[in-house]
Parts: C-alpha cells; structure tokens; sequence
C-alpha cells in the first residue's frame, strides 16, 4: 500500500465506516484536508459514524450533493500496514472489509474529545469492616496492581454497586484522584536482571533474540515440553523487541492464564504490561487502543482480538499455547488468530513466535517443509521431571455402575492425599451429567431451540444447553409423560465426577475447576491462585486445567476417559487428543517431587494412545502427517465450510441444493463439493443449520472461487450464509 496522501478540501475520498454497506463511501474532504489512515467522524443519514480515510473518492459525482467529513479525530493514523492487514484478512477470509474494521475500533469514545476522569486508587486506610464486597473491589485494584480505575469500571469488574466503592473512599480505603483521560503506560525496563536461563533456555533465547535484533519478518515454532520454560525463554525475545524500541505482543487463550503471566512479566520487566481482553473495563480498553496507536504502551497481554490493535511499530507477536482451539474465532468475523498473526507480521516486518509443548499439525508442518524455524527445549527446567505415563485398561477394572474412578486410580489417589500431595482428576464435561433420560418413557430432554441435549449442572439446579445457553429449572416430572421421580442422569460431568470424589475421600477439599461455575474472570483466578498456594487436595476439571496454569503440590493426574475425544469424526480428532492429554499430563510434577499421569481409557492399544504413553511425540505427527498427506486435507490441502442456516429447513436444503448443482467454478479450479447434509448440530436457537464442505488442492485459488460461486447468490428472507475458511471444527 502506498504512503499516506494528503487530501485538500473538497476533494473526494474514499471512507471506510464499520457499518454493513460493503464497501467505502465518498465524502468531501473537511476544511483544512485529511491524509489516507486519518480517524474521521463522517455523517451517515441522521447519525455520525467512525470512519478512516482510505484513500481517493471514486469523484464524477456533483459535488453540491455530496456531504463532507464532518472532523478529523485526534486519533493516531491508522498506518499503511494496518490497513493492508485488514484488507489481506478480509479478502482471505471472504468477509466484508466494514466487518474487519469493526474488529480493529472495539474501544468505546474513540470520538470523545479527550479530556480527564476521576479515578480510584487504594489508600493507606483500613476499612472498619471488610466485608466480601469490599474485599472484592481491593482485589481487584491489587490484581491490577494499583492501577486507577473510574467509578464504573470498578464497580463492573468487582461486581459492587457504587456505594460499596464510594463507602472505601468515604474510609480512606480508596483514593478518588483526577487523572489523565488516557495516559501512556509505565515504561518496561529489559535490562532488570532475568532469571538464570539453563543451557537449552539459553541458546534458543540468544536465537530468538538474533532474529529481533536482524528486524525484519520471521516465524519460529518454540516447541517445549510442559515446565520447560517457555515463557522464560520467549520473554527475552520481548526484551530485545522493547531494547529496539518497538512493540510487543503477547496472546494468551485463556484470561484465567492472565493474572500469573502479568506477575511474571513484572519481575522480568519492573512493571506490568497492558491488558486486552473481555475481563477489562471499557475505559482500560480505550486507553489501550489509543496508547497502542501513539507508541504509549511498549507491550500488550491479551485475547485473539488484540491482533487488531493499531500498533505504531510492531515488532514482535507470541503466540502462546499456539494449538489452542480458542484462537479460532468461529462467530462473526471467522478468523484464525495465529494464522491472521503471522500475516500481520509479515506486513509489519515483525517477529513471531509460536510457542506450544504441542504444536498444531499446521505448524508442524511449516516448521518440516522450512517455511517456519524450529527451537526445541527437550527437558522441564531445574529440578523437575517429566511425570510417569501409564494406562488403566478399564477392561480389566471392576468398577460399579454408576461410578467412574477405577479401583487403581483410587489407589493413586489416597496415596498422594496421605503424602500431602495433590491429585487431579481430569473429565472434559461441564455440568453434572450430559443426558438426563426419563425410566418411565426414555425420553431424553432436549433443547427446544437446539438439536442438542440439556445438561443437567446440579451446583445451579438448572438444566443447560451448551449450544445457546438456554436454561431451566431441573423439572420434577418428565415433560413428555409426566411421570414423576423417574428421571434420571445418565454419563458423568464434572459435578457428578466431585460428588464421587467426596463419598470416596470424605477428608479431601475438593476444588472443581469448570468455567461455567465463576461468574468472573477475576473468581476464576482467585480460586487458582488458591488452589495453587495448596487450598485443595483433589482438583477437578474440564480442559480449562490443562491451559498452562503451574500447581506446585500436583503429583498425580487421573484422566477419567482418555477416549472421550477420539469419538466422531472430526480429522483433528486424534491431534486434539493427543494435545490434549499430553497437557492435562504436564500438570503433574512441576515442581522438585516427581509427578504421574494415569489415563483410564477402554482401548490402550489405539495408537494415539500409545504414542501418549510412549512419549513418541515426532513419530505421532509424523504418522497423522502421512495419512492427512494421503487425504488431501489441512495442513497438505484446503477446506471451506459453507454454513447454511434458517427457522425453514427446506428453504436451507434447498439452496444448499443449488449450490451443489451449480457449483462449477469451484470445480474449475479442481475442488470438490460434498453436501449439502444436515450440520452434526442441525438446529441452535431454532435455526436450522445445512453444510456444504468445500475441499480442494494445496495451491488453489480457492477464495477467487469460492467468491465466483456466491457471488450469484441471492438470499432469501432471514437466511444466514456464512464462509468458514479453514474450519477448525464441523459442528
């Protein structure tokens, strides 16, 4: 993309709002001129909307009738870069260009003028009585480090009406301060002492740093077995990415991972980093943005959506946990954040590392065919060791109905209690149990807006559909007979799991980790930064435990069904497997006692599951590498997912239909069209949901022909047609 141009008054430009109108609008530029990437206030019929200059008016209009950019915003430039980032973005994932700007301006009172707010500090004072709520809001001043926050803010994220805070302030508990409306952020010092690096930290940090220091774009794969120390060795790179003055971008996928990360980053770098992500106040979230575009900020922590922050000079993105599904975004705007980082980087000239104990095949096989580097940290730092792996053939096991801890699981497990240890046990099911089934009739109670089972969680007495979130009370009769007393819960989530666990160990504290059960993110991390202090003796949870948290007194995990997720199928099934236990199994033994992981599982011959055991982790990828290669899928060929949806099935099938039958320009360009067929979900929120899946050669020009293909498509009232490239799952 071309330098910014500048635009004198009244010449014709081209803007781009966030609004769903497909395109740019041209508009006069204002008294005084404007340059392409300007932030602008345009009017847009009676309203005025955000908007950014992107470049010259298509003109031949009357220029009597055309309206003009109502002011130019005191806002950094969007640059060049950014701007052909969100073009690139758009046009790979065939998602309107106004969509992609939305993403890039989420802060509210970016057309506020700036000015100064009051804000809440802690003060020296002691409350007389310091009840939960009050105890909440001082939480979360020191959870951020006593940074200042406005009365609203404060009172959302500590979950407190404004009396609670005022009534601190009235005690000299809280401090209210005038503040800056958006300040810069405190200054990182890379050259605080670093923790002493092993050997294998060592060099692959100097590498990293090498490739920060030479500029320019470069992808390296840092793949390290669980308590290797990545984050340690990745931080160093951040280091010499502040040392050159540029920006540094670290995601994260998951908040509850937030909290211990930020604390690292302030003993490495003196201060605390910004902060992007849904637990963060409206007023952080535009100082962020605005300090990101100024160079105000020098490193950012956050969620997938921080890529589209508008950086001034981007030098280093980390992708952390780089595997994890949660960096797909599979509503709205469907994007993959790793892959939109490294798309970034390239524009920006930027480095990016991808750091996982378990690389996605993807980047796997980037890293084989030479397209990305690869550093690898084969052993945990200091003293600890890789945990012991071993099956419990459930086969042989003599476990009663109803029940799910094997007699040799139970063994383990009082084993480490009477040793003062913790123990974890791992089901990836939220709730109580998944099916509740009626004795009477065998009814099964469903979603009413979904073709998906409710599932009962007996901690809320309420049954909940996992797909849209409807919720009721668990009934006393069954909604199809009406007999009473016969209902019954059939499988195990991770409630029923704990209720077990505490008829089995009376004595234990019993923690349970799901995220359907903290109303916040700030619960969420205080019940870790518990349970990690030693607040709990058996630990129960979903995939959420096994997202890189560091339990220092975990020596044993127990995986209920290690075969739970090699059912379907799903082509990631294995992959996500694999990853998935191998992370779960790096909980145990980070610390200087050594650690075990036991997997109950009904086939320990399949050979995901002895490659887990084995620890033959190359020689898995190297397999499901070969039989991905056969097929022609991802990583070794394309796919697109195209989603039909509507409250008429047939309408759905029907154009689904025609989408089949003339479906040549997809077929000219060697792809080929399997559907449409029912979704494996075929109903959420009372939409019916038809598939067509789209799967063609490595090199294809796929979205030129996938763009060909729908462009003649007209929908119908209150269809929904949505393009997912690169779909990560087939729900």
């Amino acid at each position: 993309m071309s330098l910014p141009r500048h635009f004198d008054q009244g010449a014709p430009v081209a803007v781009l709002t966030a609004q769903p109108l497909g395109g740019t609008l041209d508009y006069l530029a204002p008294e005084g001129g404007c340059a392409a990437g300007d932030f602008v206030e345009v009017p847009l019929g009676p309203r005025r909307v955000l908007g950014v200059v992107w470049g010259p008016g298509e003109g031949g209009f009357d220029p009597g009738k055309a309206r003009a950019i109502a002011r130019v915003l005191d806002l950094a430039p969007m640059r060049p870069e950014m701007r052909d980032f969100l073009a690139r973005a758009a046009a790979y994932t065939l998602t309107p260009l106004p969509a992609m700007l939305r993403l890039a301006t989420r802060a509210p009172g970016l057309t506020d003028p700036p000015g100064a707010r009051h804000v809440y500090r802690p003060g020296t004072a002691v409350p007389a009585r310091l009840t939960d709520a009050r105890a909440r809001v001082l939480g979360v001043l020191r959870d951020h480090g006593g940074m200042g926050f406005g009365l609203r803010d404060l009172c959302d994220l500590a979950g407190v009406s404004a009396g609670v805070v005022k009534g601190l302030a009235a005690q000299g508990a809280l401090i209210e301060q005038a503040a800056p409306r958006d300040a810069p952020y405190p200054r990182l010092d890379p050259d605080l002492p670093a923790k002493a690096l092993t050997g294998d930290q060592r060099e692959a940090a100097a590498a990293l740093c090498e490739g920060v220091r030479a500029g320019g774009y470069g992808t390296t794969l840092l793949r390290g077995v669980t308590g290797s120390g990545k984050t340690e060795v990745y931080l160093e790179a951040v280091a010499e990415c502040l040392r050159k003055g540029r920006q540094a971008l670290v995601l994260l996928p998951e908040i509850a991972l937030t909290a211990e990360f930020l604390a690292r980053v302030e003993a490495r770098f003196g201060t605390r980093p910004a902060e992007w992500h849904s637990g963060v106040g409206m007023a952080e979230r535009r100082r962020v943005w605005k300090m990101a575009g100024q160079g105000g900020v020098q490193m950012v922590v956050g969620a997938r959506s921080a890529l589209f922050l508008p950086f001034r000079d981007l030098g280093l993105i980390v992708v952390d946990e780089e595997h994890d599904g949660s960096y797909k975004q599979e509503e709205g705007v469907l994007y993959h954040a790793r892959d939109m980082g490294v798309l970034r980087a390239s524009l920006a000239g930027a480095r990016v590392v991808l750091a996982s104990a378990t690389p996605s095949l993807e980047s796997w096989a980037n890293a084989e065919a030479g397209k990305y580097a690869r550093l690898d940290l084969p052993a945990r730092f200091g003293a600890a060791a890789m945990p012991e792996l071993a099956a419990i053939d459930l086969r042989a096991e003599a476990v009663p109905a109803g029940r799910w801890i094997s007699p040799t699981l139970r063994r383990a497990v009082a084993g480490r209690l009477e040793a003062g240890e913790q123990a974890m046990l791992f089901l990836n099911r939220r709730g109580y149990a998944p099916v509740t089934v009626c004795r009477a009739c065998g009814h099964q109670i469903g979603c009413e807006q979904c073709d998906a089972r409710m599932v009962e969680h007996r901690f809320q007495n309420r049954l909940v559909c996992h797909q849209c979130g409807e919720s009721a009370p668990v009934p006393m009769a069954c909604p199809s007979c009406g007999v009473e007393g016969r209902l019954a819960p059939v499988g195990p989530g991770v409630e029923r799991l704990a209720e077990e666990a505490a008829a089995l160990f009376p004595e234990a504290r019993i923690a349970v980790l799901s995220s359907d059960l903290f109303a916040s993110a700030r619960a969420l991390k205080e019940q870790i930064a518990g349970i990690a202090a030693g607040g709990a003796d058996i630990i129960i949870g979903t995939q959420l435990v096994a997202k890189g948290h560091n339990f220092p007194l975990l020596t044993l995990v127990g995986v209920i069904d290690a075969d739970l997720g090699l059912q379907g199928s799903d082509l990631r099934a294995a992959e996500r497997t694999f990853q998935l236990m191998h992370q779960v199994a790096g909980r145990a033994g980070r610390a200087e006692r050594p650690g075990r992981a036991l997997l109950q599982t009904h086939q320990p011959e399949h050979p995901v599951i002895r490659a887990i055991l084995a620890g033959d982790e190359e020689g898995f990828w190297r397999a499901e590498a070969r039989e991905r290669q056969a097929a022609g899928v991802p990583p070794y060929g394309r796919m697109a997912g195209i989603i039909l949806s509507s409250p008429d099935m047939k309408a759905a099938f029907d154009l689904g239909g025609w989408l089949a039958r003339h479906a040549g320009p997809l077929r000219a360009a060697g792809a080929e069209v399997f559907g449409p067929a029912p979704a494996p979900i075929a109903r959420i929120r009372g939409r019916h949901r038809v598939r067509l899946l789209v799967k063609a050669p490595k090199g294809a020009a796929l979205q030129a022909a996938l763009s060909d293909w729908l462009a003649p498509v007209k929908l119908p009232a209150r269809m929904r047609l949505a393009v997912d490239i690169d779909p990560q799952s087939f729900y």
